[in-house]
């Protein structure tokens, strides 16, 4: 008997069969005859068609051993395999292969662990072998679902688990290695495959006990872990298989991943999920990153109903892959990126909003509490990816993005932001308005641009301005805060925070450069819009000190990068405007608030007397400064910011010595050179529809020119009234009824424009112009002699709002200095 086969019947039997029986010895336990296999393989290789007969014999008894549980025939049977399939590469081993791949699957279906390993081992080896063309009829379904079931083994005895579980995962990477590679063969990739590869691989991947954290590649695991820990092998398998992902295949690899992290709620807390992504990511070719941001962006959108905690574990996952592919390349979905997020912004503050208006008292109202700070979870998280992904843009694409997301701020009385409010309320609208500015504020962090206007084109500007004058002390810091990144083009602004009396500014060494052309023109063209803001802005009555901070600042820069003497000049206008505004005090400011003012403008004046280097302008600030230090410290910034501050209770005792004077400082710059007149004319700001459209009252409510006329000027019975009023209203009435309301509208936005945006000079010769066609028109009509009469009483008296101005006698006036702003 060899083999369990006569020895008498063994001659008549063919040639293979009798080189196969000889390859088995009686006992099992003496292993494969080695002699006897030299001579089938030199057999083999000799006659290469006899190969299919061969393997068909081989299966043919491995079966009928397998049934028999005859162990030690299966395993000399297999090493058989193993060697024939080594040394034969003909094309006749086509054949012998699927005979091979049969024997394989009779080991991984039997129930004994140790026969499902030895089938895993010899598919692993099969696996390594190169073929020198393709088999596109040979499918691995039946491996695919075979080794996935292995990889979720629950035997009873933790070693087996262990081993079966390690076989699973290296029959696993034996086929990706098999089939991968060719187009043709591709079906590995379809959606039924990977949906049993990829969960697997990360079942065994959630053992990893310290998840690596670090923003940079998770570490390559070593050749023992490979083969002792299954979940480093399900790592690098998993690695393995992304890395040979092409464009047509990503999604399919990609998205059972997500069904994974669903199914075991991984995303809170979302640890695990990071891992995977920073494998993924870094894994994939740099030029597919864009695909799977897209998958992420595409699952926050149908997880949108889902906890807080969920949607922000999947945003922060989100955050992860943008700040790996940020290295490389980010691909087309820029915009789809932000207007995904921005989106879901809304849907948070929107919830937020609901679960405050629902909220009850009890248990009900700590769940409320809860679910508003899991919103606000969320929403960090959108911020902050948000702004990571748009510092990592170059600067023509951050400037997109950041005309994008300004125009989604919605600004009250307007229509022309695109994002849909109208769920969302007062409450609601002020929150989404806080965290798009905060979004924009993290976009602009650290952009530099050459030139102003590039950073603050006339199209971001207007927009960006606009929430500046709302009623919110927030919204307007981080207004302040976006202008602030976006003019600070050398990094001076960590120099001047926090306001003070700097004693020496030449110790800051701030840096600067000559005012090019472009900033020149943009100073001209919106400057004094620009200081129209800063000056309402200081008169806010909902300041506090960061916002005198920020308005501060905001005057030093404008110093800095955009100063000439021309503005030089407006600015010293404009503080000196504000001390005065804070001493009349016509908007009813607290007392606090007034100090805060000056304050503002005396370190404000500090600042740009030592930048402009006028020694005698540097005496007259420092010596209003010192009498202030010994008579009024509230009006400096160190102490009227104090927690405990001792406040006046008035200022119009105050003497002249405590305040900036103009005529002194038009004396010290004009001897310096610079051309002063312009010192001598209030600032005023001027008057646009932003007033209405930010929800605060307007600087001029209604403006009413009265004009009184001598009562034995003129006689009685041609004049009706010695008063003529023209208000807002009787405009208004008017235009509604000539039928030319839309021509009007243009014009008075025309006008609007001119004025902000127009140089001073031309203004006030156009001004000047139509002061003297006004005196000159009323001589002819009144036919007066200007002359000193004993006791005018005809006077030109203005009204602003609730604030009358003082009263000049007409004989007084001098139309062609008349400046109307």
């Amino acid at each position: 008997m060899v083999g369990g086969v006569c020895c008498c019947c063994s001659a008549l039997r063919p040639r293979y069969k009798r080189l196969v029986d000889n390859i088995f010895p009686e006992d099992p336990k003496d292993g494969l005859v080695k002699a006897d296999m030299e001579k089938l393989t030199f057999y083999a290789v000799s006659a290469p068609e006899k190969l299919d007969r061969i393997g068909s014999y081989l299966a043919e008894r491995l079966s009928r051993d397998v049934v028999r549980h005859r162990s030690g025939y299966v395993l000399i049977a297999m090493e058989a395999l193993d060697q024939l399939l080594m040394a034969c590469h003909s094309q006749s081993i086509k054949p012998f292969v699927e005979s091979f791949l049969h024997m394989v699957a009779k080991l991984l279906e039997s129930g004994e662990p140790k026969l499902q390993v030895l089938g895993t081992n010899s598919f692993v080896k099969f696996a390594n072998i190169e073929e020198d063309t393709p088999s596109y009829h040979r499918r691995y379904d039946f491996f695919v679902s075979r080794f996935s079931a292995m990889c979720h083994s629950c035997h009873s005895d933790p070693e087996i688990r262990t081993e079966i579980r390690i076989a699973g995962i290296r029959g696993i990477q034996g086929v990706v290695r098999k089939t991968v590679n060719d187009e043709l063969r591709a079906t590995i990739w379809e959606p039924q495959h990977m949906d049993k590869i990829v969960p697997s691989l990360l079942f065994n991947m959630q053992k990893i006990e310290e998840v690596d954290s670090r923003i940079g590649p998770p570490p390559s695991p070593s050749a023992a872990d490979k083969e002792e820990n299954p979940a480093v092998l399900a790592e690098n398998c998993f690695r393995e298989l992304l890395g040979r992902a092409t464009f047509g295949n990503m999604n399919n690899a990609v998205r059972p991943v997500f069904a994974h992290l669903d199914h075991h709620k991984l995303w809170d807390p979302n640890e695990f999920a990071v891992h995977c992504f920073k494998i993924i990511m870094y894994s994939i070719q740099a030029q597919y990153s864009h695909h799977v941001i897209q998958e992420i962006l595409g699952h926050l959108d149908a997880r949108k109903k889902d906890s807080p905690r969920v949607r922000a574990g999947i945003i922060q996952v989100l955050l992860e892959a943008v700040a790996i592919a940020a290295k490389g390349s980010i691909g087309p979905t820029v915009l789809e990126v932000f207007n995904t997020l921005l989106k879901h912004l809304r849907l948070s503050v929107e919830f937020e909003a609901n679960d405050l208006q629902g909220g009850s008292v009890g248990s009900a109202n700590l769940n409320t509490s809860t679910k508003d700070n899991d919103e606000k979870i969320v929403q960090n998280a959108i911020i902050q990816t948000i702004g990571f992904f748009g510092s990592n843009l170059p600067d023509y694409q951050r400037s997109e993005i950041m005309m994008f997301i300004m125009g989604k701020v919605p600004v009250f009385g307007t229509s022309t932001h695109t994002l849909d409010i109208s769920q969302l309320g007062d409450l609601g609208t002020r929150r989404i308005q806080i965290m798009l500015l905060r979004s924009l504020l993290m976009v602009t962090s650290g952009y530099k641009a050459k030139t102003i206007v590039t950073a603050l084109p006339g199209s971001f500007l207007d927009p960006l301005l606009s929430p500046s004058l709302m009623e919110d002390y927030e919204l307007r810091q981080l207004v302040l805060e976006v202008m602030h990144n976006l003019m600070d083009r050398h990094d001076n602004r960590a120099k001047l925070r926090g306001i003070r009396i700097i004693p020496d500014v030449a110790d800051l060494k701030i840096k600067r450069e000559k005012i090019c052309r472009q900033d020149t023109s943009f100073m001209k063209k919106n400057g004094q819009q620009l200081y129209r803001h800063i000056y309402l802005g200081c008169k806010e009555e909902d300041n506090v000190q960061k916002n005198y901070e920020l308005l501060y600042t905001s005057l030093a820069l404008i110093t800095i990068e955009l100063a000439n003497e021309e503005v030089v000049i407006d600015l010293i206008r404009l503080a000196i405007a504000l001390q005065d505004s804070a001493i009349i005090n016509e908007d009813n400011l607290s007392m606090f608030h007034r100090c805060g003012i000056m304050a503002l403008v005396a370190a404000y004046l500090n600042f740009v007397s030592q930048m402009i280097a006028v020694p005698a302008f540097c005496q007259h600030v420092s010596k209003v400064i010192e009498i202030r230090t010994m008579e009024a410290p509230y009006f400096l910034p160190e102490h009227i910011f104090r927690e405990k501050c001792m406040l006046p209770k008035s200022l119009e005792k105050h003497d002249k010595s405590l305040c900036f004077l103009t005529n002194k400082i038009a004396e010290s710059l004009g001897g310096s050179g610079y051309s002063v007149e312009r010192l001598s004319v209030p600032y005023v700001p001027q008057v646009t529809d932003e007033d209405r459209l930010s929800r605060r009252k307007s600087i001029v409510d209604t403006v009413s020119i009265q004009v009184d006329i001598l009562p034995n000027s003129i006689p009685s019975d041609d004049v009706v009234s010695n008063t003529e009023e023209i208000t807002f209203e009787a405009l208004k009435k008017a235009i509604d009824t000539s039928g030319m309301e839309e021509q009007e509208k243009e014009k008075r936005r025309l006008v609007i424009e001119k004025f902000q945006k127009a140089p001073f000079e031309e203004i006030a010769a156009q001004c000047e112009s139509k002061a003297n066609l006004l005196h000159d028109r009323l001589a002819q009509i009144l036919e007066l002699t200007i002359r000193p009469p004993p006791s005018p009483s005809g006077t030109l008296t203005i009204t602003s709002g609730h604030a009358q101005y003082q009263s000049v006698p007409v004989y007084e006036m001098k139309f062609p200095d008349l400046c109307v702003y």
